[in-house]
């Protein structure tokens, strides 16, 4: 798969990706839609926990490409939004805090922090692009934390997302019996590609507009 260099070629790898999933969900309505009785169960549960599984793909998917776009510039943090340079520590406070470090190595740390900033963006560390196997809408306001997105239209989709998606994929996975009706799934793909084009779209956003910059 070719790198993001341009701000075309980002776009192009959102639309590929996107294009085989928006398709593999079709084929599964369809294959839902023409299961016989005893079938169709089944099916109603793997085509949920299939809608899970592209949305929390395409969501790691854009915001790895994104950061990726941005490490191919090769820009000085100084040049660059906040975020992105708090994020460079993120994952080493997180590993501090796990191993009690001595007085030293949170001295060390936060000099770091402070003597960084004329360092340059490389890359961002994977760690933090967490779906955490479970992309509730909690998570994907922590992921949007991390890009530096507006979290709103997310939020407001938080009963969607936790609720009708993700409570029935869990009870799913853990083996339970969910009840899902055939006349709900048009609406539960639909509603699940809004979210991954809403995301995908703040990202092309902030490089179109070159937001990412300081």
């Amino acid at each position: 798969m070719s790198k993001p260099y341009s701000e075309q070629d980002l776009s192009d790898l959102f639309d590929e990706d996107l294009i085989w999933r928006r398709r593999e969900l079709s084929d599964m309505k369809a294959v839902v839609k023409a299961a016989d009785t005893a079938a169709k169960p089944v099916m109603l549960g793997a085509i949920i926990t299939m809608i899970y599984a592209h949305w929390e793909g395409y969501v790691r998917l854009c915001a790895n490409r994104y950061f990726e776009y941005l490490s191919i510039r090769k820009q000085p943090y100084t040049a660059l939004e906040r975020q992105i340079y708090v994020n460079a520590f993120l994952s080493r406070l997180d590993a501090l805090h796990r191993s009690r470090a001595s007085v030293e190595a949170r001295c060390k740390i936060v000099n770091d922090i402070l003597d960084g900033t004329d360092g340059t963006f490389r890359y961002v560390n994977p760690s933090l692009i967490d779906t955490k196997s479970n992309l509730n809408t909690d998570v994907i306001k922590e992921i949007c934390l991390i890009c530096a997105l507006d979290q709103s239209y997310f939020e407001s989709n938080r009963i969607f997302l936790d609720q009708i998606v993700l409570r029935r994929r869990n009870a799913i996975a853990h083996g339970q019996q969910e009840f899902i009706k055939e006349d709900e799934i048009d609406g539960l793909v639909s509603d699940i590609l809004s979210l991954m084009q809403h995301f995908r779209t703040l990202l092309e956003n902030k490089v179109y507009l070159k937001e990412y910059a300081a």
